[in-house]
């Protein structure tokens, strides 16, 4: 009988690990005996000794094994003590997560009262409970001496035998690294220690493809998120230094308002940013005729110019009194006139830096990988010292590269921002953003890939228009054929307003051969569609079923159709790549798309160009809310069927407050109905 001290407490083993319910194994068993402990053992319950459990027994031991490791004398004893009671936790039958998890707090609780073991010993011990770390999750404890053997002995084979397997269970399960943060703390040390191996990168590299595994899908959906939690706490990490000096510099409001309160602020770090290239300012005076004086934000930290602009627009400006921080482009001071801070990393900070950048850039090359990737870096999740690092951002190009490259819309649409108001990649690496270190290639490419996917609408030429016009005529001068399209869209949409731009756009224009090419092709369409609203034509038109998308072009593009009111494209082939043509129907009022693959992409473009469509109907179509959505704002709309569609209620109800108009809707077999 064990003395009274020792007893267990409620819910809880004898040493205070948390008890789960486990199965006895088979065989012989006297009845009436108890299938847990959660009381006391049962020699405190009065049961005769022959009914001493099997749980008992291992708790005995336990308690055993821990008594003789409190004291330790030698350590070749000590090692084998080790061994044994391992040894029994792997032999027990009891399945219960306390029989092997109060080992390793015992052997965690050894190292951390006694730091004076050679490095051998630390190895000894470290290959002696290596079987239970196989399904066990390390102590904090351990983690952190496993972490101080990965900084000291990276080359040690323990670090490959031993952390390797714990490493990848770590990875494939669900983690909480917020509750669990010596585990990813761990892993980071790992894949650093690997990092530090003769071959370098090509072994993290194998191990990347490890957990990934050989086919083209991984089978463990939890590797990825997890990779990229230890990937940014490792970068967050190479600039915390910086990042605790923002004590020390102004605000960002502060910055912001071209002023600095007064305050108290510790000593740490200095931050500056560099005083702009003679080029840049001269290049800049010619277009700042409008501008005011800029101010100087000066502390013995930090040195920012601020341009304060007398056209600012509403979405970049804030008054004094607005507690809300600027976007993130606004807090870098990142301006054709400013350059980026000047960031010198550590060597073991850029060593980091290098490993976990690269990592990233392996993670965007599996093609299972990309989606989930891109979406858990669209938010940008970089503390803003980061972004502003030239090193960091010119190595993170390669994976925005990737993500521009991609043709799938859920990749390379994480390029815009997450929400409105928010900077996102498009805007970082497009010239004059923070992260621009070329002249304008990688922003031409986002744009040619989100021009030829659903993005080819009037709000996103507006944006450009608003906000990169100056880099898409530098780059149409240049030949760059994506900016050509973009300015010759802009001009057939009515984007620009000012008669100056446009004359300015036109000779951009007409100073390259591909420019002059598809400006008289503008000119001839646009002709075109004038002679089609003088003549007329046909008021009502049919297409024979079957019908394609390039059978509608090659019909349009043959006749005069300015005066068609009634366009039915039902039992088509059409798609939502017809929708570029169908908005060059001016008088168009009724369209039918009954049982077409017409989606949500071609009805956002007609909902921008087609305000006077009156009829319209999407019975058995692909189209789901975020396509019917955009249908609010065509306020002539008097009849729509969505028979058969992915309507939801919520949708149904916003556009009916919305259309005013409506008077016939048909929304059977819809979770509307």
């Amino acid at each position: 009988m064990l003395p009274s001290h020792l007893e267990a407490q409620p819910g809880k083993s004898l040493f205070g690990i948390e008890r789960v319910p486990f199965i006895r194994p088979k065989g012989n068993r006297a009845c009436g005996v108890p299938h847990c402990i959660s009381k006391g053992l049962e020699t405190r319950l009065g049961l005769p000794a022959s009914h001493t459990t099997e749980e008992e027994q291992a708790l005995k031991k336990i308690y055993k094994y821990k008594k003789v490791l409190s004291n330790p004398s030698r350590w070749e004893v000590v090692l084998k003590e080790i061994r044994t009671l391992v040894d029994m936790a792997l032999t027990s039958p009891l399945q219960d997560d306390s029989i092997n998890q109060a080992p390793l707090e015992i052997v965690s609780k050894l190292l951390s009262e006694n730091t004076n073991l050679t490095t051998q010993e630390h190895e000894n011990i470290i290959v002696a409970i290596a079987p239970l770390l196989e399904n066990n999750h390390p102590p904090p404890d351990l983690c952190e001496f496993f972490c101080k053997h990965c900084r000291e002995r990276p080359r040690s084979m323990v670090v490959i035998e031993v952390f390797t397997p714990v490493v990848q269970r770590i990875l494939k399960h669900n983690m909480d690294f917020g509750k669990c943060p010596r585990l990813r703390l761990f892993t980071q040390e790992y894949i650093l220690a690997l990092n530090e191996l003769n071959a370098g990168m090509e072994v993290v590299k194998k191990f990347i493809q490890s957990m990934h595994g050989p086919t083209g899908h991984c089978p463990h959906p939890r590797v990825l998120p997890n990779l990229v939690a230890v990937c940014l706490a490792a970068i967050y990490s190479c600039y915390e230094e910086f990042i605790n000096s923002r004590d020390n510099s102004p605000s960002l409001k502060e910055i912001r308002n071209g002023c600095q309160q007064p305050c108290d602020r510790k000593p740490t770090l200095p931050l500056r940013l560099l005083h702009p290239s003679p080029d840049l300012v001269s290049q800049e005076a010619t277009l700042s005729e409008a501008r005011l004086k800029s101010v100087v934000v000066a502390s013995s930290e930090i040195h920012v110019e601020v341009e304060r602009t007398s056209t600012a627009k509403p979405a970049l400006t804030a008054s004094a009194g607005n507690d809300s921080e600027p976007n993130l482009i606004d807090c870098l001071m990142v301006s054709p006139a400013c350059s980026t801070m000047s960031i010198e990393l550590g060597p073991q900070a850029d060593r980091t830096l290098g490993c976990y950048v690269e990592i990233l850039k392996l993670l965007s090359d599996y093609d299972d990988w990309r989606p989930s990737l891109a979406s858990l870096l669209q938010p940008i999740p970089f503390p803003k010292e980061a972004l502003a690092h030239e090193k960091f951002t010119k190595e993170l190009k390669y994976v925005i590269q990737r993500f521009a490259e991609d043709p799938r819309q859920e990749v390379h649409s994480c390029l815009l921002s997450v929400r409105a108001g928010k900077d996102g990649w498009f805007q970082l690496y497009s010239p004059g953003g923070v992260a621009c270190d070329d002249d304008g290639e990688l922003f031409a490419s986002m744009v040619h890939i989100l021009m030829g996917s659903c993005y080819k609408t009037k709000k996103f030429l507006l944006s450009l228009a608003e906000n990169k016009l100056g880099p898409c005529m530098l780059l149409a001068l240049r030949g760059n054929q994506t900016m050509v399209e973009i300015l010759c869209l802009m001009l057939e949409y009515n984007i620009i307003d000012n008669n100056d731009t446009q004359l300015q756009i036109i000779s951009t224009l007409e100073s390259t051969d591909v420019g002059k090419r598809m400006y008289e092709q503008l000119c001839d369409r646009q002709r075109e569609l004038k002679e089609l609203q003088r003549k007329g034509g046909p008021t009502r038109l049919t297409l024979p079923s079957k019908s394609t998308d390039a059978d509608l072009a090659r019909l349009l593009s043959s006749g005069s159709f300015g005066n068609l009111e009634n366009l039915s494209l039902a039992f088509t082939n059409v798609t939502s790549a017809c929708a570029e043509h169908l908005i060059k129907l001016p008088s168009l009022k009724q369209l039918n798309l009954w049982s077409t693959q017409f989606g949500d992409a071609g009805l956002r473009l007609l909902s921008e160009h087609l305000t006077m469509l009156q009829v319209l109907n999407l019975c058995e179509t692909p189209v789901t809310d975020a396509g019917l959505l955009a249908l609010s704002s065509m306020k002539s709309l008097c009849s729509l069927n969505m028979n058969s569609t992915k309507l939801s209620a919520d949708t149904y109800e916003d556009l009916k407050a919305k259309l005013p108009n409506l008077k016939e809707v048909d929304v059977r077999y819809t979770e509307a109905w």
